[in-house]
């Protein structure tokens, strides 16, 4: 191995920056869900 990390989970900025990622992924999901229902209704 290369990299003198013992172990195989990422740094905690990483795994900060992944969870952000993913709740932004999330909420933007969920508005284009909303979008397109009020859309629709009108």
């Amino acid at each position: 191995m290369l990299w003198s990390d013992p172990s195989n989970e990422p740094p905690e900025e990483l795994r900060e920056a992944q969870a952000m990622l993913r709740r932004a992924g999330l909420v933007l999901a969920i508005g284009m869900i909303a979008a397109f229902i009020i859309l629709g209704v009108h």
